[in-house]
């Protein structure tokens, strides 16, 4: 702990807000709330026990800020803005990251239909769902749709044409018909009620109408149809087994429970829709919090983001800043909703469950990541031992050489972060200076141009400094490199790695030889062969376009300037592949006996 934090420490206020924790770059990691902010925020680096994760980030922090608030409410609000602006490495990262469908039933409408989407709109329509486990939305539009007689097709009913005849569906008696003018927007929307009302939870209604419908089905010797309806009751019964007796049948609860432990947390969900229990949710977190209450509240304050907030929300633990919740949630759902943690009953049984699954899969997803981290983060940790090194290894960039014979010379930069893949911040060279085939000049006018970059920090990914150099080659490789460093006045650690995989090659000539079940030398290895497929990627794209430019150098009266201005014109080789005779003889200095050539060399060439 630096001075400037335990001078902020001092000065912290008592009040509600919200806190920032920032590394040596000045990046958030961390965004946490709190009620009483001198008390939570002293508390990460008092000398009490704390879990790995928190130590983690604890260790990274050079600096806090903190924004009071009126509220903890505000506060509830202001730290999830923060963290989706910021997106700290530190706070909760949901993995179950799924769209589940929902219908909808947008009753502002004359004559609406019953639709599955996946995406919630912020619109007056009706929503209900998720849809989950047990029984698809795909199932129950079937099942609506085989009781109820509302329409089913894609039809603009602002702009159905007179004696607009009705489909097959109104034949069959399968749909009122509204595009014909068959029934009125009252009729209409008295049926639609009894849908809402069976989304809702009620039965009585479908199960009434199914059961006449195959009755009568039978008695007209229908049977193929009758058996539909007894397979759609089939269904619905599934659906009503599911029904949990000491909840009301139009009641929507979402149930949460927080497990915790080791170095990982994990959240599940128990949700009821219309009294049953339709599904569950998992999830995976991440979160440099010391407060589990405070961790599971941000989560649900997340979890409802763009989603139907439910009734009821049952947390498995209790929720000190319960209250707050309620009102935040209460202001998205537009009416009341309670936030509960109960004793007893089904709620408690329900809640029970919640926490069985967030434990489950804690156990499960902790063995998963702790698997995932010896393969990135701690591979990263090894190699920085393996190399001496004090930095954690948090960026790691590798360089690699692509042409042909000489020709088409181009490099790549790719970026590991924390040990994984970081693709947009790779970045590809085209080489300028060096004539012929020298792989070890290239190579330094890659790192030139690098170390050039940093400087200008305009980029997003020159501009941050790694924490390592990988070198694909010898030791001729890197001795070009670290020459382009020397020059720069630069001071980064840099390795080259050889042909043969398991030998690192220092600056200095010594080599260490890794064996092959080291997670530093797979990673060294995934990292290596991707700066190698990215340049190869680049030169073969590069060598495509040099070779067809080549070749339409090769058509009677084309020349460099006209090869230049059709390339200008069309923006790339396959808008000039498919363009037609006269749009080439459009461009200026393109005459039509040389544009019929150019149509004539891409037809030749397709072949």
């Amino acid at each position: 702990m630096n001075d400037a934090i335990k001078l902020k420490l001092k000065e912290l206020p008592l009040d509600s807000g919200v806190y920032m924790m920032r590394d040596i770059s000045g990046a958030i990691i961390y965004v946490g709330k709190a009620k009483n902010l001198k008390n939570r925020v002293r508390s990460y680096f008092n000398a009490s026990p704390k879990a790995e994760k928190v130590l983690s980030m604890v260790q990274k922090v050079a600096d806090f800020d903190y924004l009071i608030t009126r509220s903890e409410e505000e506060a509830l609000v202001l730290e999830n803005n923060l963290i989706k602006l910021h997106k700290p490495f530190y706070n909760i990262l949901l993995k179950d990251d799924k769209l589940y469908p929902f219908l909808r039933i947008d009753t502002s409408k004359p004559f609406p239909k019953v639709e599955v989407i996946r995406r919630l709109k912020a619109d007056k329509a009706r929503y209900f769902g998720p849809y989950m486990v047990g029984i698809s939305a795909a199932e129950m539009l079937r099942l609506i749709h085989s009781a109820f007689p509302i329409r089913d097709c894609s039809l603009n009913m602002d702009k159905i044409p007179k004696n607009h005849r009705p489909c097959l569906n109104a034949h069959i008696g399968r749909c009122l018909a509204p595009c014909s003018g068959a029934v009125s927007r009252e009729e209409y929307h008295r049926v639609l009620q009894d849908v809402i009302s069976f989304l809702k939870g009620n039965d009585n209604t479908i199960k009434e109408n199914l059961e006449r419908k195959m009755q009568e089905a039978s008695e007209a010797m229908q049977y193929e149809q009758a058996l539909r309806y007894r397979n759609a009751l089939s269904t619905l019964d599934k659906m009503i087994r599911r029904q949990i007796a000491a909840l009301p049948k139009d009641f929507n609860l979402d149930i949460f429970g927080l497990a915790s432990g080791g170095d990982g947390m994990a959240v599940a969900t128990v949700i009821v829709r219309g009294g049953k229990m339709v599904g569950g949710e998992k999830f995976a977190i991440r979160d440099g919090s010391i407060d589990l209450a405070g961790t599971l509240s941000s989560f649900i304050n997340r979890y409802y983001d763009g989603g139907i907030v439910a009734d009821e929300v049952v947390s498995a633990i209790e929720l000190p800043d319960a209250a707050a919740l309620s009102e935040l949630l209460s202001e998205k759902k537009g009416e009341k909703v309670a936030v509960s943690t109960p004793k007893a009953g089904v709620r408690k049984q329900l809640a029970d469950i919640a926490m069985k699954n967030a434990m489950e899969y804690l156990s499960r997803s902790t063995a998963e990541l702790s698997r995932k981290e010896r393969l990135t983060t701690g591979a990263c940790r090894q190699l920085a031992d393996l190399l001496s090194l004090s930095s954690t290894l948090d960026r790691i960039e590798c360089f690699d050489i692509s042409h042909t014979s000489g020709t088409d010379k181009v490099s790549s930069m790719v970026v590991f972060t924390k040990g994984e893949k970081d693709a947009k911040m790779y970045r590809t060279f085209h080489i300028k200076t060096v004539e012929g085939n020298n792989d070890f000049a290239c190579m330094k006018e890659t790192l030139d141009r690098r170390f050039a970059r940093l400087k200008e920090g305009k980029d997003a990914s020159f501009g941050t400094r790694p924490d390592l150099l990988v070198i694909d080659g010898g030791i001729g490789q890197v001795h070009y490199a670290m020459q382009s460093m020397k020059e720069a006045g630069e001071s980064i650690p840099m390795i080259g790695l050889a042909e043969r995989e398991e030998i690192i090659v220092l600056p200095s000539g010594e080599e260490i030889i890794l064996p092959k079940s080291s997670f530093a030398l797979r990673l060294l290895i995934r990292i290596r062969d991707e700066a190698h497929r990215f340049a190869i990627t680049f030169h073969r794209k590069l060598r495509g376009k040099r070779s067809v430019k080549s070749m339409l150098l090769d058509i009677e009266g084309m020349g460099e300037k006209r090869v230049a201005a059709l390339h200008k014109a069309f923006g790339s080789l396959d808008e000039l592949r498919n363009a037609t005779a006269e749009e080439i003889a459009s461009v200026k200095g393109i005459p039509a006996p040389l544009a019929e050539k150019v149509v004539a060399f891409f037809k030749e060439n397709a072949k």
